[in-house]
């Protein structure tokens, strides 16, 4: 009995593949096996970096509320122990946002918990 391969599979794969490398440099985008090799290794970067890019922003969230507490004679810790005593529940995301667009409505919120 003759082998049996299902080639359209196997194409339509490998172009699914290729179609995603289309831009990269060199052999990356038009030779199938370091496309396949790159394109995993992409898929893999991307899932680590999702996870990271939650604690950069956080870092970025802290330096910021750090920074506008300063100039109201606070440090950052000093500023976050003082709303959850407080009983304010305002996330970091939010008060960097009124740090660095509504300076007033953070002055406000230093005021209230000072």
């Amino acid at each position: 009995m003759p082998r049996s391969v299902n080639h359209v599979a196997s194409k339509a794969k490998r172009t699914r593949i290729l179609k995603k490398t289309k831009g990269y440099y060199g052999a990356r985008k038009n030779v199938w096996t370091v496309a396949k090799n790159t394109y995993e290794k992409g898929l893999t970067y991307a899932y680590r970096d999702r996870r990271n890019k939650k604690r950069t922003f956080r870092a970025l969230w802290i330096q910021r509320i750090n920074a506008a507490a300063r100039l109201y004679e606070m440090s950052y810790s000093q500023l976050m122990g003082a709303l959850h005593k407080a009983g304010i529940e305002i996330n970091r995301k939010v008060l960097a946002d009124l740090a660095v667009n509504n300076p007033d409505a953070f002055k406000a919120i230093v005021d209230k918990v000072k």
